[in-house]
């Protein structure tokens, strides 16, 4: 007999707050404009200095109803993303996980078609696209689809899927089960290694091709990434997180190359940069990987050049790429 499923299982939605005055309206009024009823919102105030708590306290009020809960949990001092996450997992009674950034917004039904498509085909993580939206444009921007939680992990891997926690909502039951939480003060990478976690034990999996997220970033410069050591080292700690456990779980056997297309994947962005420091980082950062740049055909032609010009040090053609392509096409393009 056929388990009776709930017409509205409790969502609970994760917001870490931390200085995002500027912008917090911009994610409130999304949020409130959901056309889901059962909604949960956990506020993780991580102890803000600007006016994010006054906001959210005047917020929280007015969001209540018979089927609509919020609250405020606030750090009693900075503890970073990755535990206010945690802070938020730990406070959830939802059915469904799902994180919401504080500059970020959604699409009203985002939440209604994800249930619907979690609960008709059982599935424990329902994946979607999203937009990536400047100050005058945006872009749309597609998943692969997946229908088996390998294929998910497989796509991720090579790059071709992203793991942002937005672009998922999780049963639950698997963070509880499975005992998932981000590690505290790895803050880089720790949506990876917690997704990757999740796919891991799912059985059940599906995906939605409409955009139902939007990513705010605010010029073309954005998409330049500059890591520090500490980002790194961040970095690094949730990729031989990651590398353990998969080596250590039932795909293990599947592996091939795999974890090397992800670090190759993972240190792709210190290429976007005009900088020979960035190159450099990227040669050191995983240099076990480097021997590969060629084997990964789900990337461009273009991703795998660059990557095999930094390896063979032709530093100058990385220069020409970023300033031709990133700053002058992309330029034009994402404002």
């Amino acid at each position: 007999m056929p388990v009776e499923k709930p017409n509205n299982p409790l969502v609970s939605i994760i917001i870490p707050v931390y200085n995002a005055e500027n912008t917090l309206m911009i994610c409130l009024e999304s949020l409130s404009k959901l056309d889901y009823p059962a909604l949960e919102l956990l506020f993780v105030n991580d102890s803000s200095t600007d006016g994010s708590l006054d906001i959210l306290e005047e917020f929280v009020p007015n969001f209540l109803g018979s089927e609509r809960q919020a609250k405020v949990i606030s750090h009693a001092s900075n503890k970073g993303v990755a535990v206010a996450r945690n802070t938020g997992l730990d406070h959830a009674t939802g059915m469904y996980i799902y994180y919401v950034d504080a500059d970020d917004s959604l699409a009203t039904n985002s939440v209604s078609l994800a249930i619907d498509k979690a609960q008709e085909m059982d599935a424990e993580i329902v994946g979607f696209n999203w937009f990536l939206a400047f100050n005058a444009n945006e872009r749309k921007m597609n998943q692969p689809a997946f229908q088996t939680p390998w294929e998910a992990l497989e796509k991720m891997m090579l790059g071709t899927l992203r793991w942002n926690l937005w672009l998922f909502l999780v049963k639950r039951s698997l963070y509880e089960q499975h005992n998932i939480r981000f590690t505290p003060g790895m803050n880089m990478g720790e949506d990876l290694m917690v997704m990757v976690k999740l796919f891991s034990y799912a059985e059940r999996v599906a995906f939605i091709d409409e955009a139902l997220y939007r990513y705010r970033q605010s010029n073309s410069a954005s998409l330049t990434k500059t890591y520090t050591d500490a980002h790194i080292e961040q970095v690094t700690r949730n990729i031989n997180d990651v590398e353990s456990f998969l080596r250590a779980s039932r795909y293990a056997p599947k592996l091939g190359n795999l974890l090397e297309q992800l670090k190759l994947n993972i240190k792709l962005p210190l290429l976007i940069s005009a900088k020979t420091k960035q190159y450099k980082r990227w040669r050191n950062w995983f240099p076990e990987a480097n021997a590969y740049v060629w084997d990964n055909k789900a990337l461009p032609l273009r991703t795998r050049l660059i990557q095999y010009f930094a390896w063979k040090k032709q530093f100058w053609l990385l220069k020409i790429y970023y300033y031709f392509v990133i700053r002058f096409v992309y330029g034009i393009i994402y404002r």
